[in-house]
């Protein structure tokens, strides 16, 4: 991702409430579909509803859904509204012989899922010094030299990680373009992202949080004094000296989100991170967002993304660049396209762009899913 990360805390599974507001149907829309293979609940609803997000309010017209988190291809969905308000109808259930539709495409986000985390610190984590034989890199099968795993025992399964970026505010609102901040094999910042004409360094606004990066799983075979022996098993990428150590513990996730609008958005919501270190994101990519669940962000919440909008000298008005200068007119936020949160950290969150009209840049702005400026 901004590259990948570590672990994953079980989350609860969602339960459905009932809405109260009225639904707005897309016009010419039918009063049943009939489910197909590669559909997701976003897709559909956002096929037949004005608003996507409110793709639960068809299950109001759907007993016979059990499960608000699985429906399969052939079920028989009811669409009838009478007055924005769902219309139950006899339909009917398809077979239960291929799986289940999810809310989003699973396979865009379980690597994330299970391999990515934010914490507030890091440096007090146990950490690789060695690798068997001085290799730079370790992979399966070799053994990495762990300080400071204190009550490890022959036979636990650690996780390695490496603090990959670190998140931060931008120093001020005016500036939009900060990157998150690489980090070395120590943990320290590699590099500021310095991009003024007077060498200020832009990244240096209230921490988020540092990424960490599943490296590997390690099964502890010794533990001599301070420094433990782990045999590296399952790798996704090589371990260095360097990279930290946690508690490996059972990753279950729930892969049902339920969509829902922000409580409320702090001042600060932004677009912090595109995956794979990305300049710009589209349909199906991840972004970062400067907010979590300190903020009220909860997996499921959708928000819309905007292009800030600048302010401009009036040369028109003003043939004089000064005088135009002064009279600077602030263009309006530009929509860019909708997000879905689906990993939430304390300062720091994951999202899915769900659809967008515009690619999503570092910067642009949080709004609610259905504001119009």
């Amino acid at each position: 991702m901004f590259k990948r990360l570590c672990a994953v805390t079980a989350a609860a599974l969602l339960t459905v409430a009932s809405y109260a507001a009225a639904v707005e149907m897309r016009e010419g829309h039918p009063t049943t579909y009939t489910v197909q293979r590669g559909d997701t609940l976003w897709d559909i609803a956002g096929r037949f509803l004005s608003k996507p997000w409110l793709w639960p309010e068809i299950w109001q017209a759907n007993p016979q859904i059990e499960n608000p988190h699985r429906i399969y291809p052939g079920d028989v969905i009811s669409l009838a509204y009478l007055d924005g308000r769902a219309v139950v109808q006899t339909t009917q259930a398809g077979p239960r012989s291929e799986p289940a539709i999810t809310t989003v495409p699973l396979s865009d986000i379980e690597a994330l899922l299970r391999q990515s985390s934010v914490v507030a610190e890091f440096e007090d984590l146990p950490h690789v010094v060695s690798i068997e034989e001085g290799h730079l890199r370790g992979v399966d099968g070799q053994i990495a030299y762990v300080r400071g795993l204190e009550g490890a025992s022959v036979g636990d399964t650690i996780m390695l990680v490496r603090p990959t970026h670190h998140f931060r505010l931008p120093a001020s609102r005016r500036i939009t373009n900060t990157i998150p901040t690489e980090l070395d094999f120590r943990g320290d910042e590699a590099y500021r992202d310095v991009r003024s004409a007077w060498g200020r360094d832009l990244a240096r606004g209230e921490s988020l949080g540092y990424e960490l990066t599943r490296q590997s799983l390690a099964r502890i075979t010794q533990v001599q004094g301070e420094v433990a022996l782990a045999l590296l098993v399952d790798g996704t990428a090589e371990v260095r000296p360097g990279d930290r150590a946690v508690p490996a513990e059972a990753q279950p996730y729930d892969d049902g989100f339920l969509p829902q609008a922000p409580t409320s958005i702090p001042d600060h919501a932004a677009v912090i991170g595109i995956a794979d270190a990305g300049l710009a994101g589209g349909p199906k990519s991840v972004i970062a967002l400067s907010v979590g669940s300190a903020d009220g962000v909860k997996n499921g919440t959708v928000f819309s993304t905007w292009r800030p909008g600048e302010a401009v000298p009036d040369d028109v008005m003003h043939a004089n660049r000064i005088a135009a200068a002064r009279d600077k007119v602030q263009l309006p936020d530009e929509f860019n396209g909708r997000a879905m949160v689906f990993r939430t950290f304390d300062r720091v969150s994951y999202a899915l762009v769900m659809d967008s009209i515009r690619p999503t840049q570092i910067g642009d702005t949080l709004k609610a899913p259905d504001a119009t400026q």
